[in-house]
């Protein structure tokens, strides 16, 4: 359970890195507002056309005694955006990584120059767009497992009780896992880790994982929060990457820092570029 704090102090050590690098922090929040704007017309078009869809698609009902059509359509509308709103939470974090993937790149190699003992940090060879089409890939990827979570929770959040207490909270977990998964892609990317690996690299740590992503996956959910929150968060998995893969970590303040340079023996790191 111990890893659980030592996850949430990266969090709280990425948002303090980033406290120090002004200007670091002011261009990591660009992606994310570009990707808000993005998210707040979509579910405002379906705020606004999802009860005409709906009635669309549920042609059947029209038969319906009242006042039952309009109390089941409502119903589907409801759980139609909770699901948009749902999906919005764990993919706002891919999409923002997307957008902003030279932004975070650099904040992220900068992290590792500032904690490094030698001042170094692994510098992938391969071309941006390149870069971006594998970020896009494995986002995909991670996207249709956490769906295929999604659609599980939410058929078991119609048993009673067990859906209204168990699964919100193994809901949160499983965000927090996959948001870490997409937050640590930056630093593992780059230092050649494929997908696969990186799944097994962050399950061998489930609890740490889960100390730095649920508490993110809560926040995200309120208006603006992730923006705000986005480059710390980046800044903090890059720390956090350091840790699973066993590379030693110094700070500008010894204070701030957790214990680091314990290498993962379920995990073998790659060469830089492989």
């Amino acid at each position: 359970m111990r890893d659980l704090g030592v996850g949430f102090q990266y969090l709280v050590q990425g948002q303090r890195w980033v406290a120090r690098h002004g200007k670091q922090y002011g261009f990591g929040l660009i992606p994310g507002l570009i990707t808000l704007v993005l998210y707040i017309a979509a579910l405002v078009a379906l705020a606004t056309w999802g009860p005409d869809f709906v009635t669309w698609a549920t042609p059947f009902a029209d038969d319906w005694s009242s006042p039952w059509p309009g109390l089941f359509r409502g119903l589907l509308t409801v759980v139609l955006f909770a699901l948009a709103l749902a999906l919005a939470v764990i993919t706002f974090t891919a999409v923002t990584l997307l957008i902003g993937q030279p932004f975070y790149e650099n904040l992220s190699e900068k992290v590792d120059r500032d904690v490094s003992p030698d001042g170094t940090a692994p510098e992938s060879d391969l071309p941006l767009w390149r870069e971006l089409w594998i970020s896009a890939r494995d986002s995909l990827r991670v996207l249709a497992r956490a769906l295929v979570w999604a659609v599980l929770l939410f058929a078991l959040g119609f048993v009673p009780f067990i859906g209204q207490t168990v699964v919100p909270v193994i809901g949160f977990f499983v965000t927090g896992f996959f948001l870490t998964e997409e937050l640590t892609a930056v630093a593992l990317q780059r230092r050649g880790v494929q997908l696969r690996d990186r799944l097994a690299l962050l399950r061998s740590r489930k609890t740490l994982i889960w100390g730095f992503g649920t508490p993110l996956g809560l926040a995200f959910l309120v208006p603006f929060v992730a923006v705000f929150l986005m480059p710390g968060a980046v800044a903090g998995a890059t720390l956090m990457a350091r840790d699973l893969l066993g590379e030693e970590t110094t700070g500008e303040d010894e204070r701030d820092q957790v214990p680091h340079g314990h290498p993962n023996p379920m995990f073998r790191k790659p060469e830089v570029g492989a």
